[in-house]
């Protein structure tokens, strides 16, 4: 996947493209459907297939959210996207010279005279343009007259009549409902940093943790995670299972939020390294204790809790670039067509 963070002077290898477009945040199964739409066309026309999204979030440009609410930093989009067979990723500065871009001067000077774009796949609901101007309707007739066409994809329930959408997955997270915000992503939701030197109490009671800052993504209930991490090794990510918390660590007086996460049967230097974490199930909500020995009962019991579960786990690290997981009492919990 070659990536571009503009879209003039593009090398002629870079026009032409099927292009999907969207913020595409939490690569989710509505956004799936999307990118698999756009490389059908893609396939069928024999053009690349590109995605168009932009950074940082629209939402956090104009100041619409006062909490952390990213589900994919673009690292992680980019990672989830490229494991997605995506040729071109075109990824736009979104600051004032682009949010003042009427819907008129997007189609025409970024999509057709930019891109070149071969044929547009968006969401129904996607709106563009200065003051969300431009719809679908309005861009199948900018694509009319400039060359290009235009498809859009409907938004797309599950077997509960929920939409896949950021939102939703946002607020299972926040409300401590890993397992339903995996359903909608159609994998598990990580959380990835260095690792950094903490205060060590936990090789003090015998559960040593690796600390991550959570930087600016959504902030999951605060609690105990049954998790997966993942170590970086080389070209590939090898997964561990462990116990994680979330939160600020009042039985210690701690004040910055932070994600602990204990390994099983793991002994090795993590500090500086890489870790990619994903939330598999909550296990309970976060509470101070009277002293470390109390603490220390209470993870052995979570502890216990996390292995049984992760124990159920039909654990599946290679698709499409995150843990996914088969839960055979949901039909939800199966991968969409890869094209």
């Amino acid at each position: 996947m070659r990536v571009f963070r503009h879209y003039s002077d593009l090398p002629p290898e870079a026009r032409g493209a099927v292009v999907a477009i969207g913020n595409f945040d939490g690569v989710h199964r509505g956004h799936q459907e999307v990118i698999n739409k756009a490389h059908r066309l893609a396939r069928e026309l024999e053009a690349p297939l590109g995605v168009l999204t932009f950074e940082p979030h629209p939402r956090s440009f104009f100041g619409r959210d006062s909490r952390p609410f990213r589900l994919t930093p673009f690292r992680i989009k980019a990672r989830l996207l490229e494991a997605l067979e995506i040729d071109l990723l075109f990824v736009l500065t979104f600051d004032e010279i682009l949010s003042a871009l009427t819907a008129e001067e997007f189609a025409v000077d970024v999509l057709a005279k930019g891109l070149g774009a071969r044929h547009v796949v968006i969401g129904d609901n996607f709106q563009f343009g200065k003051g969300r101007q431009g719809d679908i309707a309005f861009l199948e007739h900018k694509g009319r007259e400039n060359g290009f066409g235009v498809s859009g994809v409907k938004l797309v329930t599950n077997s509960q009549a929920e939409i896949y959408s950021s939102t939703l997955v946002r607020d299972y997270l926040r409300s401590g409902n890993p397992t339903r915000a995996a359903l909608l992503l159609g994998r598990y939701w990580e959380i990835e940093g260095r690792v950094q030197t903490g205060a060590q109490r936990g090789r003090t009671i015998g559960f040593p943790t690796a600390n991550i800052d959570i930087g600016e993504t959504v902030l999951p209930a605060f609690g105990v995670y049954a998790v997966r991490a993942g170590i970086d090794r080389g070209a590939g990510t090898v997964w561990h299972s462990g116990v994680a918390n979330f939160g600020n660590r009042p039985t210690v007086d701690g004040t910055q939020v932070v994600l602990e996460v204990h390994l099983f049967d793991f002994d090795e230097d993590l500090y500086g390294q890489h870790l990619r974490v994903a939330l598999v199930d909550y296990i309970r909500p976060e509470q101070k204790f009277d002293g470390l020995e109390a603490l220390k009962a209470q993870i052995q019991q979570d502890s216990e809790r996390a292995r049984a579960t992760l124990a159920l786990e039909k654990w599946d690290a290679s698709w499409p670039a995150s843990p996914f997981m088969q839960v055979t009492a949901e039909r939800d919990s199966e991968p969409p067509e890869r094209s």
